[in-house]
């Protein structure tokens, strides 16, 4: 029965890692379902506060990945259009135009957002730049978390 839970521990493990670079994967939650699932295992035995604490950075890293690219556009001057431009840029990036609308999507709906709401061209810019800058940013927290997790599950902790 464990070799059963290892891989599809494992397999949990290497679809949040994906996940955090896939978003239509969530990459952190499925990652501490790999770890719950090793728990399951005789070998591995993390303590209940490891568990809280690991549950509760999932969540956190899963608002971060939406509210992240809106406070990007919003602290580089980008107004509720460049916001809402760069949440249906973001989701139609992700079904339209994968992989690139992935990366471009937040950037270009920010852009987009911003100039039908009036702005000049460098200050739409500007608020484009500020989502991408979000996105990666949001990027960089789940890899981390899910390479933590994986460290993990590799080192028995």
């Amino acid at each position: 029965m464990d070799l059963l839970l290892y891989v599809l521990a494992s397999l949990c493990l290497l679809l949040g890692f994906a996940g955090c670079f896939l978003p239509v994967l969530p990459g952190p939650p499925v990652a501490y379902g790999g770890l719950l699932l090793l728990q399951a295992t005789e070998r591995y035995e993390f303590t209940f506060g490891q568990l809280v604490v690991w549950g509760l950075l999932v969540v956190v890293a899963q608002v971060l990945d939406y509210v992240t690219p809106i406070l990007g556009t919003k602290y580089s001057g980008g107004s509720r259009w460049g916001n809402w431009g760069c949440v249906i840029g973001t989701v139609a990036g992700i079904f339209l135009f994968a992989p690139w609308g992935i990366l471009l999507g937040p950037f270009l709906g920010a852009l987009a957002g911003e100039l039908l709401g009036g702005k000049v061209f460098g200050e739409a810019m500007k608020a484009g730049f500020g989502a991408f800058l979000g996105f990666v940013i949001s990027v960089m927290l789940k890899v981390g978390l899910c390479g933590y997790f994986v460290y993990c599950a590799i080192a028995g902790l």
